[in-house]
């Protein structure tokens, strides 16, 4: 079973994961209202990936400044910062909702803003977590957090449904904004977190640069950002998710909801045994055969037009990303310096975040030219593909040995 022995030795990290727990609960609210909203104004998938890909730029900008402010100043300053500014579009989320006439366009900046924003916090939060914990601890609570992320998912996902089918798109939006006061509140309470002092007077654009010249040098890094890449660009058909329970699947917005819901249910139960983890020796080799078993997974439910089935396909989906999340951390932490880390975290969040968006617009484009279901298969086939591509490339990252191996 997961260890949750690092939520009991340290307080700042409770502190954190109650706090992220409460928000991430209400973020999945917009995650499911926005392309909704954006679905049932223009009936059209393509326009649901392009409201997504629009969101991207915002997202790396914010993701690469937050990195390199979270390795210059307090970081407990700037979680509160930024989610008093999630809260703030939120709101105004929630008051274009809920006017007679929605405007579509400010639905596009403020979800796009959103995104620039969230980017800020991300990395800052990811390169928190090794800071509040021991070394040997560290796969325990990204477990940990993952446990967390994925509960919050299915929860989120599915009371949005719900909320979408009885109260209105608005109510969404309206908790969204109330869970980021509580965790502004929650790392309000947290120890100071000051930077590493090692960059005092470099300029912010040049400490970012020297990030990416870290990746450029670091071929594992590389291989770490570009397996998950593959995955999500290819694999994670969530533009389509609208269409498919609406007309191959013939339902509503509940429908809807559980499709968002089921990876996360797939991987809340690997979260939840994930103690294995930390005994696997060859990790690259293990991420990229559950990248590969992802695709395998989206491709089945592109090829069964049964409900059930699909959920299924897609809750295996969410198992296989749990442990490549957990080794894809585990691998890029202990590979960097901390005097890098929020940068690094910050490239990783781009790459996480911004890969879907991406895969988005690729889902939606390919469903408008072809269909919803070929636009499914064919993207969980790349992704296999693409994997056994990246062990041709890096094939070190193959061969990747954890400590322990070492240790032998």
């Amino acid at each position: 079973m997961v260890d949750v022995g690092p939520l009991r030795r340290h307080r700042d990290l409770r502190l954190l994961i109650a706090g992220q727990f409460v928000s991430l609960l209400g973020s999945n609210l917009t995650v499911v209202a926005v392309p909704y909203q954006v679905y049932r104004e223009t009936h059209s998938s393509l326009w649901v990936g392009v409201a997504s890909l629009l969101q991207l730029p915002l997202l790396i900008a914010g993701s690469l400044w937050g990195g390199a402010f979270g390795d210059r100043y307090d970081r407990r300053t700037l979680f509160v910062a930024s989610s008093v500014v999630l809260g703030l579009l939120s709101v105004a989320l929630a008051l274009n909702a809920s006017t007679s006439r929605t405007h579509f366009v400010a639905l596009l900046v403020l979800a796009a803003l959103a995104a620039g924003a969230g980017g800020f916090a991300g990395p800052v939060r990811t390169a928190t977590i090794p800071l509040l914990v021991d070394a040997d601890e560290l796969v325990s609570a990204y477990s940990v957090n993952q446990v967390i992320v994925n509960v919050a998912a299915i929860l989120g996902a599915a009371i949005a449904g719900v909320l979408l089918a009885a109260v209105g798109l608005d109510s969404c939006y309206w908790i969204d904004a109330a869970t980021f006061g509580v965790l502004a509140i929650a790392t309000a309470f947290m120890a100071s977190i000051p930077p590493s002092g090692l960059h005092d007077g470099v300029a912010v654009l040049r400490a970012i640069r020297d990030g990416f010249t870290y990746v450029r040098r670091n071929p594992i890094t590389q291989a770490v950002y570009l397996i998950d890449l593959n995955a999500m660009v290819f694999g994670l058909p969530r533009a389509l998710f609208p269409a498919v329970a609406l007309t191959l699947y013939h339902g509503g917005t509940r429908v809807l909801g559980l499709l968002y819901a089921a990876p996360g249910v797939g991987a809340l139960a690997m979260a939840l045994v994930t103690g294995w983890i930390a005994r696997v020796n060859r990790r690259g080799r293990l991420v990229v055969l559950v990248v590969m078993a992802w695709g395998g997974a989206m491709a089945l439910f592109g090829l069964v037009h049964v409900a059930w089935v699909g959920l299924v396909c897609l809750a295996v989906a969410g198992a296989t990303d749990v442990i490549s999340t957990v080794l894809r951390n585990t691998i890029l932490q202990g590979a960097i310096t901390d005097e890098y880390r929020s940068r690094i975290s910050a490239i990783q969040l781009a790459v996480v975040t911004g890969g879907p968006r991406l895969g988005d617009l690729e889902s939606g484009a390919v469903a408008t030219l072809v269909s919803t279901e070929f636009s499914i298969v064919s993207g969980g086939l790349a992704c296999i593909v693409g994997a056994l591509l990246l062990v041709r490339w890096r094939p070190s990252f193959w061969g990747d040995r954890g400590p322990r191996a070492h240790d032998q």
